[in-house]
């Protein structure tokens, strides 16, 4: 008999252990959620909208869900009244200012290393310097001993060989090092995107409603020059290490080897990549921006201002590219910090001096004569020559892409395809004088104002002072305007960092100046000039922006209407040949889903189409679509079988729509939460465990109602597609739920994705 008496029984016993379990069970739960989701996150886990996880790669941000949750954080930051949460509270309303003066101030030195590296390694396919083989032939000949010797002739800067054929073979051969060079670096940011896109299903028979499909890609993060792929991240989506630090350092050494080529790229757009990562990196110091995908975007807006700003020198002009070309949402508040980025990124660069001139104004120019009313006619005449320009251009790289970079052999091989380019660049190029510099010492040599002092010893000015008529150098203005069409068109969208707008601003100098050789009284280099602008219109379609761009460029203000006129001009006509821009196009070619709301808008107009052409086939539905019943709760097994499903079409922001009581729809849950909960919290529990999905969770709970969005927006399915598409592109949804006209049950839900992908359909 045991001398000892159990002060409970065992039945008892049993149910504290159970009980103990079931709280231990709660507990490790709560501890796996708050791993893996945001303090901001968890503050919402009671609310409508509900708990999320991070974003993950190529899924599109939730634009309101952030709203909110950036609201949470305010209120929490804000309700501390001691004095340790005033003083966090006044760091956090200073954070942005912080960081968009850090971004500035960091882009600026990147920037400074790169120009000097650039230049530098450039040179070394004409010569070296005698004194400092690391110097530039401009700064090796500004330091030598006779300030009267012209720069392209100067004793200290010495050209490989006294023949032609030993430069011109030395040219050729340092031009290829450096396109494999910047090739090969260019490789090792290979990545392989688990879904790009959507596609239609092959397969099936006319009449048959199509199956959206994923349609994954190869895509090199440091290639090209970055803008189409950040418009898509500032339109909502997310790349994945598009913006990280390996990303920033390949994406300079490569922009040094690329310019260097010779090749019709510039280092300006990847500018624009590489001020972005810098934001990123620096943003996400801050928890604020860490956290929330739409604050992260709004300074990713501003850098992308300071990344213009830096190279060309134009901080005002930098603010309105990111405004006009590259950002989707642009408040106030962002304007400002833009504005203090680009003023920061320019006023480092100028202590930093990499022109040696101590001048921000690349590019200045003084032609002291004025144009008159006749002279509009040629500033038309320009505009229209830039548009066709520009919509050539388009057309041909578009069928370029679509054709030539199709073969296996440049599929596979996309190295060898820079060793073509970089092999027909240098041949074609270097017979010509105009031509065989870098592309911003090309523009330089074009804005020369002959009558001043400083065009002493200029071989454009020799050239156009002789009486015989000069044809040799008009023919060279003419060959080099078609071989920077030609060898733009082939060359843009290679996999090295690159730019077009540096190709572009060339060859409307080029035809510019050749236009001004016939018109008398006035300096040729004020219609390269307006040439320039005109010809990068029409491939790009900017308007205020590149017009503010160009009068910082030069320092002339006063020509500020010729850039207008011709501007528009190249637009209208550039339009009229195509409505889509050099990015635009780029997009499509790359894959990356984008929501163009201007665009998407016209074309909508044009189909008097409802809503209800969205809804997915009635077999899609019934995968995405969970019925609860009244206990509010689902058997583990059969989420797990809607999770494979979703994952095999591989769009990953889909997601369940949650409907009960006659398809009154209840609530939506996102494949990344489901995924997260069955594969992380479901470790806890048994696999014939019944998982909550609506009402009050009670102790012991499967759990997975803090993740159900309960509020999501809603359209009838009878309004005009018009609806839906202002819906996705000003409120940023993620997702958006379809209702019957008259009885409010659910019919569809379309996700950002499934919109795009219908929209691209209509371009063709």
């Amino acid at each position: 008999m045991s001398e000892t008496t159990p002060l409970l029984s065992d039945p008892e016993r049993a149910q504290n252990r159970r009980l103990s379990r079931l709280i231990q069970q709660d507990d490790d739960a709560r501890s796996i959620v708050k791993s893996h989701v945001s303090v901001e996150e968890q503050a919402m886990a009671g609310s409508t909208i509900g708990e999320r996880l991070a974003y993950n790669d190529y899924t599109t941000i939730d634009w309101l869900h952030d709203l909110v949750k950036d609201s949470h954080r305010l209120r929490n930051i804000h309700g501390n009244k001691s004095l340790r949460g005033q003083a966090i509270a006044i760091f956090d309303a200073s954070s942005g200012w912080i960081a968009a003066a850090l971004i500035g101030a960091l882009t600026a030195c990147v920037a400074y290393l790169v120009d000097i590296a650039a230049a530098t390694v450039s040179d070394w396919k004409l010569g070296h310097c005698s004194t400092n083989p690391f110097a530039t032939r401009e700064s090796c000949c500004s330091s030598a001993t006779s300030s009267s010797e012209p720069v392209t002739e100067c004793a200290a800067f010495r050209e490989w060989g006294d023949d032609y054929g030993m430069r011109f073979g030395v040219y050729v051969g340092l031009a290829l090092v450096f396109g494999v060079i910047s090739g090969g670096i260019t490789m090792v940011t290979m990545s392989e995107l688990p879904s790009a896109g959507v596609r239609e299903a092959e397969g099936k028979d006319d009449g048959e409603e199509q199956e959206m499909v994923p349609a994954g890609k190869v895509m090199y993060m440091a290639a090209g020059s970055g803008i189409p792929e950040i418009k898509t991240i500032l339109g909502g989506f997310v790349i994945p290490d598009f913006l990280s630090l390996k990303v920033l350092v390949v994406k300079a050494i490569g922009a040094v080897f690329a310019v260097s080529t010779g090749m019709c790229l510039g280092k300006e757009g990847p500018f624009v990549h590489i001020s972005t990562c810098v934001g990123y990196l620096i943003a996400s110091l801050f928890p604020k921006y860490r956290d929330n995908g739409r604050k992260m975007r709004e300074m990713l807006s501003a850098a992308c201002a300071a990344g213009l700003s830096v190279a060309f020198g134009a901080p005002i002009g930098g603010v309105l590219f990111s405004y006009e070309e590259i950002s989707t949402y642009f408040p106030r508040k962002v304007l400002w910090r833009a504005f203090l980025c680009s003023a920061v990124a320019a006023m480092v660069l100028k202590e930093l001096n990499p022109t040696g001139t101590g001048k921000l104004v690349l590019f200045e120019t003084n032609y002291g004569t004025s144009y008159s009313a006749i002279h509009y006619l040629v500033f038309v005449v320009l505009g229209i020559a830039g548009g066709i320009f520009g919509g050539v251009f388009c057309k041909l790289n578009f069928l370029w892409s679509k054709t030539f970079r199709k073969y296996a052999i440049i599929k596979n091989y996309p190295v060898f395809e820079i060793f073509l380019i970089v092999l027909a660049t240098a041949l074609l190029q270097y017979p010509n004088p105009l031509i065989r510099e870098p592309g911003d010492m090309i523009i330089k040599t074009l804005l020369v104002d002959c009558k001043t002092e400083d065009s002493v010893g200029s071989w454009v000015c020799q050239n156009e002072a002789r009486t015989d008529g000069h044809w040799a150098y008009v023919g060279w203005l003419a060959y080099g305007t078609l071989a920077k069409l030609v060898l733009t068109i082939i060359t843009f969208g290679i996999k090295v960092p690159s730019g077009v707008i540096i190709p572009a601003l060339d060859a409307g100098a080029l035809f510019g100046r050749l236009l001004g050789q016939y018109v008398s009284g006035i300096s040729p280099g004020i219609f390269a000039m307006v040439g320039a602008a005109a010809f990068l219109a029409g491939v790009s379609r900017m308007t205020i922006s590149l017009c503010v761009i160009m009068f910082e460029l030069t320092g002339e203000l006063e020509y500020v209407i010729p850039h207008m006129i011709a501007i528009l001009v190249a637009k209208w006509v550039a339009d009229a040949l195509g409505k889509e821009g050099v990015y635009d196009l780029a997009q499509n070619v790359l894959g990356h889903p984008f929501l163009d709301l201007d665009h998407s808008l016209g074309n909508i107009q044009m189909q008097d189409v409802l809503v209800e052409e969205l809804v997915p086939p009635e077999h899609t539905m019934e995968q995405i679509t969970i019925h609860i019943p009244t206990s509010n709760k689902v058997r583990r097994e059969v989420l797990e079988e809607k999770l494979v499903q979703l994952e095999s079409r591989g769009l990953m922001d889909a997601g369940l729509v949650l409907v009960q009581n006659g398809q009154m729809l209840q609530g939506y849950l996102a494949e990344g939460e489901l995924n997260f909960g069955l594969r992380e919290l479901g470790k806890l529990y048994s696999k014939d465990a019944e998982v909550r999905l609506l009402g009050d969770a009670e102790e012991g709970d499967f759990d997975l109602s803090s993740f159900v969005d309960r509020t999501p927006m809603v359209v009838c399915a009878k309004a005009p597609m018009e609806y839906a598409v202002e819906m996705f592109g000003k409120l940023g949804l993620r997702h958006l739920m379809v209702t019957e006209e008259g009885t409010g049950r659910l019919v569809g839900v379309i996700i950002k994705k499934r919109l795009v992908a219908y929209l691209d359909g209509l371009k063709h």
